[in-house]
C-alpha cells in the first residue's frame, strides 16, 4: 500500500512517491522488498503532506533525534558481547577494568537513547497535534460556511463524529503512525550494518523472514481498511442516536418510551461491538503471525550460531549480540500490525473528513466589502423548491417593503411564509427570480455585512447552553449588562429573569430546556432587538404568548419596528394588526402564491 510518510517525514517531494521498503540481503548486498506494497489504498491520506510540508522543520529534527536515538541504542549492544567474551577468558575473578569501561559505554549510550526518544517524541508528537489543531480547524471553519440545506443532507451525530473520531484517527496516523515506521525503518538499517559486520550468513538467515511478513501485511491491510470503514459508519449512527435521545428526551419521558430508547441503543452498540469484534479478529492475525515470525528468528540464530561456535567462527558474545539485535527489533515489528492497522483507520477517517471538505456552499459571497444598508426590500418574481423535498414552497411572489415600513405575512401552515424569512436572511437561495435589497441584487451583497443589520427571531426558539445574559448579547460584541436588561424589558422577559435565582446569570440549560416555551421566545426577541437592526424578522415567533403578552411586546417594541424594515410572519390577526401592509399567501399545487 503507498504511504506518504517518508515524503513528509524527509521533506524532499510533496508527491507520496517514495515507497517504505525493508532491506533483506543476499550474497551480502542489499536488496529491496517493500514492507507496504504499492496498492491504491491510502489515497485519502495524500491531502495530508501540505500539513507535514508546513511542519517539515520539526519533523526534520524528529528525523534527526530518530537517527540518533537508534543508533546509540544499537551502539551498545556490541559492548555487552564484549563484556561478554571478556569475562569468558578473564580467570581472575577480581576487578576487569575493561569490563568497566564496557558498563560505562552501555550506561551513557542508554541515558543518550532515553533522552533522544524523548526529544523524538516531543518534535514528532507536538507536530501531529499541532495539525489535528489546525485540522479541527478548518472541519469547524467549513461548517460555517455550508448553507441550511448541505446540513439538511446529513445528521449531527455524523458531523460530530468527523471533528472528533475521525481527526483523532487521523492524528494518531500522524503522530504514532510516523514515528514508529520511520523508527522502524532507521532502526532496521542501522541494525542490519552492525549484523553484517558482525556475520553475514547469520544475517542473512535472520532476515529472510521479513519479505513473507510485508506480503501478509499487504493482504491483510485491505481487509482492515473495509472493515474499519464499516466500524466508523456504525460509531456515527451511535452517535446520531445518542445526540437524537437527548435532545428529545422531553418528548421520551413524556410518552414513557425509556425502554424503547434502551432497545434501540442496544441494538446499534451491539452492531457496533460485532463490527468492532470482527476488525479485532483480524487485527489479531498480524501479532499471531510477527511474534511466530521472531520465535523463528530466535531458534534460526541458536541453531546457526551454536554450530558456528563450535566450529570457532563465532564467539559467545558474538551471539549473544545477534539474540539482542533481534530483540531489539522485537517492539517495532510488533508494532508493524497496530501501525497498519492505524494507518489503514486514519486513511477510511481522512476520506469521510476530505468527502465533507468538498462539500462546496449553495450560499457563495462573492462581495467583500463594508457599507450601511438602509432596508428596501424587494422580491421580484421569486419561486423556490426545496431540493431535498421537490416541494415548490413559493411560486412567482413579488412583493416591495421601504425602508422603516412592517409587512406582516398571513398563510396557512406549509404556505411558505418561513421560506421567505429563510430567503430574506439569505440561509437559502431563489430557484427563480431575485430579490434586492437596497435596488441591489442580494445575491451581490456582502452576505457577513448584510446579516449584521438583519434581527431575526426563528420559529424554532434556539437557546445556546449559556447564561441569559450571554444568551441575549449574543448578537453583538461586548454588550453591557445594562443593555442587556434594557431589552430584556422591551422584550417583556425581564421580570421573569429577576425572580431567578441567579437572575441573568442562569444557565439555561441545553437548547434552553429550564425555561418555558413563552420566555425562550422572549429571550430571543430581545436577542434580536439588541443588534437594532434595519431589517428585522419575526418568523411566527410570538406563537407561545398568550394576548395580553404579545400586546406588550409589541407595544414595548414600536419604536424599534418604526425604526427598521419589519416583516411579521404570523398566524393571529392581533399581531399583524399594526403592519402597514398585510400579504396572505395561500397554498395551491405544491406552490405558495400572493
Amino acid at each position: 500500500m503507498q504511504t506518504p510518510v517518508s515524503v513528509c517525514v524527509f521533506g524532499f517531494n510533496k508527491k507520496p512517491s517514495i515507497r517504505f521498503q525493508f532491506l533483506t540481503f543476499a550474497s551480502g548486498k542489499f536488496s529491496g522488498r517493500t514492507l507496504i506494497a504499492k496498492t491504491q489504498s491510502m489515497n485519502a491520506l495524500k491531502t495530508l503532506n501540505p500539513y507535514f510540508w508546513k511542519h517539515r522543520i520539526l519533523l526534520f529534527w524528529g528525523f534527526l533525534f530518530i537517527i540518533a536515538s537508534n543508533f546509540f541504542s544499537i551502539y551498545k549492544v556490541q559492548f555487552v558481547g564484549k563484556s561478554v567474551d571478556q569475562i569468558a577468558q578473564t580467570t581472575n575473578l577480581g576487578f576487569n577494568r575493561q569490563v568497566l569501561i564496557y558498563v560505562g559505554i552501555i550506561v551513557v549510550s542508554s541515558i543518550l537513547t532515553g533522552f533522544f526518544t524523548f526529544m523524538m517524541r516531543q518534535t514528532i508528537i507536538v507536530a501531529s497535534r499541532k495539525i489535528e489543531y489546525e485540522l479541527k480547524n478548518k472541519i469547524y471553519n467549513h461548517y460555517q460556511e455550508l448553507s441550511l440545506t448541505d446540513f439538511k443532507k446529513t445528521t449531527t451525530g455524523d458531523l460530530m463524529n468527523r471533528l472528533s473520531e475521525d481527526v483523532v484517527a487521523v492524528r494518531m496516523y500522524l503522530g504514532p503512525g510516523v514515528m514508529y515506521i520511520v523508527n522502524l525503518l532507521i532502526l532496521l538499517i542501522i541494525t542490519s550494518i552492525y549484523m553484517l559486520k558482525t556475520d553475514v550468513s547469520m544475517t542473512v538467515w535472520s532476515l529472510i523472514p521479513l519479505p513473507i511478513l510485508s506480503y501478509v501485511i499487504y493482504k491483510v491491510s485491505s481487509i482492515i481498511n473495509k472493515k474499519s470503514k464499516i466500524m466508523q459508519k456504525s460509531q456515527s449512527a451511535i452517535s446520531t442516536f445518542v445526540q437524537d435521545s437527548f435532545s428529545g428526551i422531553r418528548v421520551v419521558k413524556f410518552f414513557a418510551r425509556e425502554k424503547y430508547i434502551e432497545k434501540n441503543y442496544g441494538i446499534k452498540v451491539k452492531d457496533y461491538q460485532d463490527k468492532a469484534l470482527d476488525l479485532a479478529k483480524t487485527e489479531a492475525y498480524f501479532f499471531t503471525i510477527i511474534l511466530f515470525v521472531i520465535g523463528l528468528l530466535n531458534v534460526v540464530i541458536l541453531l546457526i550460531g551454536g554450530q558456528k561456535y563450535m566450529n570457532n567462527e563465532l564467539s559467545v558474545g558474538k551471539i549473544a549480540d545477534f539474540f539482542m539485535y533481534i530483540n531489539i527489533l522485537i517492539w517495532p515489528f510488533s508494532m508493524v500490525g497496530w501501525v497498519t492497522s492505524v494507518n489503514q483507520r486514519a486513511d477510511a477517517s481522512m476520506a469521510r473528513i476530505n468527502e465533507f471538505l468538498d462539500m462546496k456552499s449553495d450560499i457563495i459571497n462573492t462581495n467583500h466589502d463594508n457599507y450601511p444598508i438602509k432596508g428596501d426590500i424587494e422580491f421580484r418574481n421569486v419561486s423556490y423548491v426545496y431540493p431535498n423535498t421537490g416541494i415548490k414552497a413559493l411560486d412567482n411572489l413579488s412583493f416591495t417593503i421601504e425602508a422603516g415600513k412592517s409587512l406582516a405575512i398571513m398563510g396557512k401552515t406549509g404556505s411558505g411564509k418561513s421560506t421567505v424569512a429563510l430567503l430574506l436572511c439569505r440561509l437559502i437561495d431563489p430557484t427563480e427570480g431575485e430579490i434586492l435589497i437596497d435596488g441591489k441584487n442580494l445575491k451581490e451583497h456582502n452576505l457577513e455585512n448584510y446579516r449584521r443589520y438583519i434581527g431575526y427571531i426563528p420559529q424554532e426558539s434556539f437557546l445556546f447552553s449559556d447564561t441569559i445574559e450571554h444568551n441575549i448579547g449574543f448578537a453583538i460584541d461586548n454588550p453591557t449588562l445594562k443593555k442587556v436588561e434594557e431589552y430584556a424589558k422591551k422584550a417583556d422577559v425581564h421580570k421573569n429573569i429577576v425572580e431567578f435565582k441567579d437572575q441573568y446569570k442562569t444557565m439555561v440549560g441545553e437548547r434552553g430546556v429550564m425555561l418555558s416555551g413563552g420566555q425562550k421566545q422572549r429571550i430571543c426577541i430581545a436577542r434580536a432587538l439588541i443588534k437594532e437592526p434595519k431589517i428585522l424578522i419575526f418568523d411566527d415567533s410570538l406563537s407561545a404568548l398568550d394576548t395580553e403578552t404579545e400586546e406588550n411586546i409589541l407595544q414595548n417594541i414600536e419604536n424599534e419596528i418604526q425604526k427598521s424594515s419589519s416583516i411579521i410572519i404570523t398566524h393571529r390577526e392581533s399581531s399583524a394588526k399594526r403592519a402597514d401592509k398585510i400579504l396572505n399567501l395561500t397554498k395551491v399545487e405544491n406552490s405558495a402564491s400572493a
